[in-house]
C-alpha cells in the first residue's frame, strides 16, 4: 500500500511517520514538497505519486489567526481536501481526511455522534467544515473519502497546549487557564494508531464515512493544566508546579469564538476500529515522557 501523507512536519505526521506500519510505502510531505494552498500543486502530487491513499494530516490550525486570514484557511482546509478527492476520484485512491471538534458549536452538553449537523462557530470552524462537506461532495457515500474528527490535539513534539503549561509551569509560580470550555485531549501517539488502523481495516470492510476518535474520559483546559503539573513533577521534568487558578472563557478573549463542550462520542469509532481508548490523564503522561521540550 502507498500512502501520500501531507503534513509530515507538523506534530500528527511526525506521530504517523514514527508509527507507520512495515511494508508501507509511505510519502511523506511537508510544505517544502507542496503548498496545500494550492490546489494545483495538491492535485498534481496525487498524479505524480499516484498512492493508494492520501492521509490529508495537514492543516491550517492557528484557531484564532485564522479569524483574519479566512482566505488562506480555506484554501488549506477545504480547497486541498476538495483536490485531493477530485484527483484520486478521477485516477483512482482513497481519502482519510482528518478534521476538528470545533465542526460544532458546543451548546447541547453531550457528546457529539459523528451524525450530527455542524454549525462551527468561527473560521478555522467553517473552513474545516467545508473540507468534509467537500470530500463527501465528491465521493458521496461510497466510502472512498473517510472523515476522522479529533479535538485538543497533544503530542511529544511541535506547538500544543501541554508543552506550552509544561513550560509555563517551570517559568512561573501562578497560572490562569479557562475551566469552562469542556473537551477532550487526544495524544498524538493514539491518534497517529486510529489513522493506521483506519487504513488497514478500510482495505477489508466497510468503515462509516464519518469517525470520532480522541482520548477516553472528559476535561476542562484547567484541568488539563493541572494534570500537566502534576505528571511533569511526577516525571521529574519541572521542580514544583504553578498554582493554577481556573478562570472563564470571558477573562480569556480571544479572536475566535471557541465551543464551550465538544466531547466528541468516538464509541462507534473504537468497536470499528477495535481499538480501546486510553484515558487522557495516561495518555498524556505518555506524551510528557516522550516531550522533546528544553
Amino acid at each position: 500500500m502507498k500512502v501520500l501523507l501531507t503534513g509530515a512536519g507538523g506534530q500528527l505526521g511526525q506521530a504517523l511517520i514514527a508509527s507507520a506500519p512495515q511494508g508501507l510505502e509511505l510519502v511523506a510531505t511537508s510544505r517544502q514538497e507542496f503548498d496545500l494552498a494550492d490546489a494545483e500543486a495538491c492535485r498534481a502530487a496525487v498524479k505524480q505519486h499516484q498512492p493508494d491513499w492520501v492521509l490529508n494530516a495537514g492543516a491550517y490550525t492557528a484557531v484564532d489567526k485564522a479569524e483574519s486570514e479566512p482566505e488562506l484557511a480555506h484554501a488549506v482546509n477545504a480547497g486541498a481536501p476538495e483536490a485531493f478527492a477530485g484527483a484520486l476520484d478521477q485516477q483512482g485512491g482513497r481519502l482519510l481526511q482528518i478534521s476538528t471538534d470545533f465542526v460544532f458549536n458546543g451548546t447541547q452538553g453531550t457528546p457529539y455522534q459523528p451524525e450530527q449537523s455542524l454549525d462551527p462557530l468561527g473560521v478555522y470552524g467553517a473552513s474545516k467544515a467545508a473540507g468534509e462537506a467537500a470530500v463527501q461532495s465528491v465521493f458521496g457515500p461510497e466510502g472512498r473519502g473517510l472523515i476522522l474528527r479529533t479535538s485538543w490535539v497533544i503530542g511529544p513534539v511541535g506547538k500544543n497546549f501541554a508543552l506550552t503549561m509544561l513550560r509555563l509551569h517551570r517559568e512561573r509560580d501562578q497560572l490562569g487557564v479557562v475551566a469552562d470550555q469542556v473537551g477532550c485531549p487526544t495524544s498524538t501517539l493514539n491518534l497517529a494508531q486510529a489513522c493506521w488502523r483506519t487504513l488497514e481495516i478500510a482495505g477489508e470492510r466497510e468503515l462509516p464515512a464519518v469517525m470520532h476518535w480522541s482520548d477516553a474520559g472528559a476535561a476542562s483546559w484547567y484541568d488539563v493544566a493541572v494534570a500537566v503539573g502534576q505528571i511533569g513533577a511526577e516525571l521529574g521534568l519541572i521542580d514544583t508546579p504553578a498554582e493554577v487558578q481556573p478562570i472563564t472563557t470571558a477573562d480569556y478573549p480571544t479572536p475566535a469564538e471557541r465551543p464551550a463542550y465538544s466531547l466528541l462520542d468516538c464509541t462507534a469509532t473504537r468497536a470499528a476500529l477495535e481499538l480501546n481508548g486510553e484515558h487522557w490523564q495516561q495518555a498524556l503522561k505518555a506524551v510528557l515522557q516522550q516531550a522533546k521540550t528544553p
